[in-house]
């Protein structure tokens, strides 16, 4: 397989001065009746002014002559080619593409949108030109194409998947790395650099996203009560322990279970509890 070589060609400003030079000889040819000589030297002079390059920052020039590859500028500037060499300029300037959120299945099955912002440019101007019809639109097809491979490779959330490590909702630098080498295989055959790659778009589809809300909200009242219970258990332990340490009221067990669920009603009501004075004994 063949790869990008860069070439030096003739500076612009001594073709151009052998242009002068030769519009000079035409004109003095036919001012002195050597029409022959005119002729000549207009043609030459044609043939030459055809071969005038000018390359801009950043830019690199690709030349090929009659199907074969002669090398790739890459200096900037003004400059001479053969004039039969077919070229093409190609910019090498990063270049952000940011991909509309594609419909897609996660690991689970869950239909999600997910999209990714990726900047790149050409690093290699031998393989964007000849290895791939069109290496812009081979760009969006392959990262739309990595982008859906990866979305099957993770659960959106780990509320199904609970063995599930990494997930793309939470996942970060993890998913975005892997999405940054599956992009950089997949376009290394059209000699292009990714620079970077990142997801900045992912959702539940719409079919799906208010089940998923509350789902969400479901399992955060769950755990929001869990740690309620967990806390509420420690003080009424605590509270049972002091009592009978401090010796200020002795309780029996019957006692023991009403405070236990006086203590736990107050402390896990979603409600302040309204407190009853008992002026009477504890059995009145």
């Amino acid at each position: 397989m063949k790869k990008e070589f860069t070439v030096k060609p003739i500076s612009g400003y001594l073709a151009l001065l052998i242009a002068i030079l030769l519009v000079c000889g035409a004109v003095a040819g036919f001012i002195y009746n050597i029409i022959w000589l005119g002729i000549v030297l207009i043609v030459l002079f044609i043939f030459n002014i055809i071969g005038f390059k000018v390359v801009n920052p950043n830019s690199s020039c690709v030349m090929v002559l009659f199907g074969a590859y002669k090398g790739t500028i890459r200096d900037n500037g003004f400059f001479w080619v053969n004039p039969f060499y077919i070229t093409r300029h190609l910019s090498l300037r990063a270049r952000n593409f940011n991909g509309e959120p594609i419909k897609v299945n996660d690991k689970i099955g869950n239909p999600i949108k997910i999209g990714l912002v990726l900047v790149w440019r050409v690093s290699d101007t031998f393989k964007a030109v000849f290895e791939v019809d069109d290496f812009q639109h081979f760009v969006l097809v392959q990262s739309d194409a990595a982008l859906r491979k990866l979305a099957g490779l993770y659960p959106y959330d780990n509320f199904e998947d609970h063995d599930a490590v990494i997930c793309l909702r939470s996942g970060g630098e993890e998913v975005n790395t892997e999405l940054e080498r599956e992009i950089r295989e997949r376009l290394q055959i059209a000699g292009i650099e990714v620079i970077e790659a990142r997801i900045n778009y992912i959702a539940y589809a719409e079919e799906i996203a208010s089940a998923m809300l509350r789902r969400q909200q479901a399992s955060a009242v769950v755990s929001a009560r869990f740690k309620i219970v967990e806390g509420a258990v420690s003080m009424v332990e605590m509270a049972l322990e002091q009592l009978s340490s401090k010796k200020i009221v002795d309780l029996d067990e019957e006692k023991k279970a009403a405070m236990v669920s006086n203590l736990m009603v107050v402390l896990c009501g979603d409600k302040d509890a309204t407190p009853i004075v008992n002026t009477g004994t504890l059995h009145n």
